[in-house]
């Protein structure tokens, strides 16, 4: 072997780049960008870069980049240690880095960024093992199905989830993947200490027909500390900062985990991964198991630092907040008040009725009109699944889907409307409280719609859903008077500069008052939230946040 053959290992990063190609393609599993695997890279400590003696573990490699880039390091880290180019390169792919491959056709792509070639025993490869796949397998695993009362695989897999029909035999993918099935490491491997693990997990498999989505970057996250390695670096959505179908124990876990030494959140939407939407943007961390204190926290934003700060993530009262300035207003307003608007909040399904629930499009006598996301249906009292006296009060509707896609100034919220007594509504909006009077209730409207109370919902959410605890920072008051932000930043005590923070990173809002009608004039014919009945689009939230 020659010298030349190291060359792709030493050589400096070009554009274009295949690896930013395949990234940029869509998909449930993510390739990392090289540009973003290098980031990922430098939250490790300089150490190392110079250790020969470390294990790398990718455990779940898709393009190769992140190894690829860490090879690159370690050559250039390593060159003391051993100045030959050739032995530095065998040693660092031989006896350092290790990866396994999402899939059959991941393992060889991660395989020809790596090793040059797919083969890991072919002439091309930088560095020739004995077997093809080298150190960057794909294993196949099968999910863990309990069984019926007939053997059959019945339910959700034991370990991720995973519906029974998503096992489909040896042809197609099954996406039960091998890290935690605990098929890799491999029986070979059980007495390997890896010191670092690092990767890009999937992130979310199909559920009921991939009419909804199941995170699983979590078990990744899980497996993976189990695994007891030195440090442990992952990017993943930044959803379980406050939200996620079944990741209320796993956000406890890790806002209480005082290993966690640095946080970097990407809020803005295709930052990282330019062309895939992930909702409420993504974040990569460093877990270091030594480490015990306050984390790091830093807010990037195309690719260069906006702010950092070390803080008790534990301060967020059950989520992360992800919003460093904001923490000193959140905390003025808490210490001033004690009780919520979230108190006031309904369930997110008031009524017991979805978008698709029947209705009838003309009033019948003894209906009662139902407010849908652009129309209005009506159906007979009796019929009403549940808090049908609710109908009868004064109240205040918000949508349970607001803007929560990383832009840089934000809605937060759907505008407020403010109804007489005499209608329901569907799924689309949360009762988001109920009054005696008018006036109670058109001011509450207007208290919605203030840049103040959209800024603290802000800080319970990242993505479009809301439920009632989004709004567990908003102090709850007398609504008998009509309360303006500038009200409300002398009243909680907030500075110039808070102020003028809030006012530059918050959308104006006016809420919809429709106080002479049960009925709001935007969502009948003419009106400028009108859609007829069936039209495609309703705006029902997306369910994984529920």
């Amino acid at each position: 072997m020659t010298t030349d053959s190291v060359v792709p290992l030493a050589r400096q990063h070009r554009t274009p780049d295949i690896l930013d190609v395949i990234a940029a393609l869509s998909s449930d599993a993510v390739p990392t960008p090289p540009l973003l695997a290098r980031a990922l890279l430098d939250l490790l400590p300089a150490e190392v870069w110079v250790n020969p003696n470390l294990k790398w573990l990718d455990p779940a490699t898709k393009s190769g980049s992140i190894l690829r880039e860490a090879a690159h390091r370690l050559m250039d880290g390593l060159a003391d240690w051993e100045p030959d180019p050739v032995k530095r390169a065998n040693h660092i792919l031989r006896k350092m880095l290790y990866g396994c491959g999402i899939t059959k056709v991941h393992g060889e792509m991660s395989r020809r960024s790596v090793y040059v070639s797919r083969d890991a025993t072919s002439a091309f490869s930088i560095v020739k093992f004995d077997d093809a796949d080298g150190h960057l397998p794909f294993i196949p695993a099968e999910h863990d199905y309990p069984l019926n009362s007939v053997g059959q695989a019945a339910g959700g897999c034991r370990v991720c989830g995973a519906p029974v029909h998503l096992e489909r035999g040896d042809s197609r993918e099954n996406y039960a993947y091998a890290f935690i099935h605990e098929a890799y490491p491999t029986e070979e491997m059980k007495d390997m200490q890896f010191d670092v693990i690092i990767g890009n997990p999937p992130y979310q498999l199909g559920l009921d027909d991939n009419t909804r989505s199941k995170p699983i970057y979590h078990y990744f996250i899980d497996r993976a500390i189990a695994l007891d390695p030195k440090y442990l670096v992952m990017i993943v959505p930044s959803r379980w900062f406050s939200g996620g179908l079944g990741m209320d124990e796993f956000r406890a876990k890790m806002i209480a985990d005082r290993r966690l030494r640095a946080i970097v959140d990407n809020p803005k939407l295709f930052d990282c991964f330019p062309g895939v939407e992930i909702k409420g943007g993504v974040n990569y961390f460093l877990w270091d198991r030594d480490y015990d204190g306050d984390c790091e926290f830093s807010v990037r934003i195309d690719g260069i630092i906006q702010s950092s700060t070390t803080r008790d993530l534990r301060d967020g009262a059950g989520v992360l907040i992800r919003d460093n300035k904001a923490i000193p207003i959140v905390q003025k307003v808490r210490q001033s008040t004690k009780e919520s608007v979230e108190s006031v909040c309904s369930a997110t399904l008031p009524f017991g009725i979805r978008d698709n629930h029947p209705t009838r499009s003309s009033e019948q006598p003894g209906d009662v009109p139902v407010v849908h996301g652009g129309s209005i249906g009506y159906m007979e009292r009796d019929l009403v699944p549940k808090n049908v006296d609710w109908a009868d009060r004064w109240k205040v509707l918000i949508p349970r889907a607001g803007d929560g896609h990383g832009r840089e100034i934000l809605y937060v919220l759907g505008e407020p409307i403010a109804l007489g007594p005499g209608s329901i509504c569907t799924l689309t909006y949360m009762v988001a409280g109920m009054f005696d009077t008018r006036e109670e209730t058109e001011n509450y409207a207007h208290y919605l719609a203030t840049k103040f109370v959209r800024f603290l919902v802000l800080q319970r959410k990242t993505t479009q859903d809301v439920t009632p605890d989004r709004l567990r920072f908003v102090p709850l008051l007398d609504m008998r008077r009509r309360w303006t932000d500038a009200d409300l930043y002398e009243r909680f005590g907030l500075t110039e500069e808070e102020s003028r923070y809030i006012e530059e990173s918050i959308h104006p809002r006016e809420p919809i008052v429709s106080l002479d009608s049960s009925i709001p004039a935007t969502h009948l014919p003419g009106g400028s939230k009108y859609r007829a009945p069936g039209t495609p689009g309703a705006d029902e939230p997306d369910e994984d946040d529920e």
